[in-house]
């Protein structure tokens, strides 16, 4: 573990940038940036355009280690450069920002009221990789529908099993098990959850280190006392479907939680926009989540 990097993480005052559409996700983000499913027909094309954005964001005056404290990237954008540089290596090195991989491959059929994780086929090699990149940590995620015990405990287990096998190879996982922000029944799922997690961080030992990506809970403070266990890293939220004005709002109310905002963080900016129209959006969205992940209100 980068010492350095785990100190940013743990006590940095700041956000995570979520920069890791993969392949079933990636249309909707390029049509988001105003790039049309006409101006490719392979999935290497398709790559090429999205990396092409990630560049520019990861350029952009805005996106630096200021303010954003880690970035969590698609295999396929690790193994790309920035500027002639590896991106991991440029990402630390020239923007003080820790680089994460994202190393799920999708979610299974729903069972139980959630949907595991594919099994990850791909995860010694994926670890192999990240190391030999540098990369801190990893993301995988999986969702809640709805609050089933049995279905929150299946998803807890498989999160904490390949995380035992992530730290075994040196590195910090994040565990993303998604609460739905349309499950019918969101406040029990999330209970649910934290119970389950807390039950999982106790079985850790002293030294183990995780962190956890969560949905912003219905009950501000739910994560709080996970927060504080020394084995837990830090907590980060997702945006979950949220408008970014609707998740900064929310988040603002949870002292134990920054920012880990994909689409959110994206939203506004576009390909035809010049550089100075492209950088001020991306200011504006970087500092508003900075400002929801650093300063709270009351609940």
């Amino acid at each position: 573990m980068n010492t350095a990097q785990a100190e940013k993480i743990g006590a940095g005052r700041g956000f995570f940038a979520a920069l890791d559409q993969s392949g079933g996700s990636t249309p909707k983000a390029l049509a988001e940036y105003g790039v049309e499913r006409d101006r490719y027909g392979t999935d290497e094309e398709m790559f090429d355009l999205v990396h092409a954005m990630r560049t520019r964001v990861m350029t952009s005056p805005a996106f630096d280690g200021t303010r954003i404290l880690a970035a969590i990237l698609f295999e396929q954008t690790m193994d790309r450069t920035i500027e002639g540089v590896p991106t991991a290596q440029y990402l630390w090195e020239t923007r003080n920002v820790v680089p994460i991989l994202k190393v799920d491959l999708g979610l299974a059929a729903e069972q139980d009221g959630v949907q595991l994780m594919k099994p990850i086929t791909t995860l010694d090699d994926l670890l192999e990789r990240a190391n030999r990149h540098q990369i801190f940590g990893t993301k995988m995620r999986s969702v809640i529908n709805d609050a089933s015990e049995a279905g929150v405990a299946a998803i807890v287990a498989q999160q904490f099993d390949y995380a035992s096998r992530i730290r075994a190879a040196g590195l910090v996982p994040i565990l993303e098990p998604e609460v739905s922000i349309s499950s019918p029944h969101k406040e029990y799922a999330e209970s649910l959850l934290c119970e389950a997690i807390a039950k999982n961080v106790e079985t850790l030992p002293d030294d183990a280190r995780i962190m956890l990506k969560v949905t912003i809970p219905t009950r501000p403070g739910l994560y709080a006392e996970l927060a504080a266990d020394p084995r837990i890293l830090r907590i980060v939220a997702l945006s979950g479907g949220y408008s970014r004005d609707e998740a900064c709002a929310l988040l603002k109310h949870d002292p134990s939680l920054i920012a880990s905002f994909s689409r959110a963080l994206l939203e506004g900016l576009t390909e035809g926009q010049s550089d100075e129209e492209f950088g001020a959006t991306i200011e504006h969205s970087v500092e508003e989540i900075y400002q929801a992940s650093v300063d709270k209100q009351p609940a």
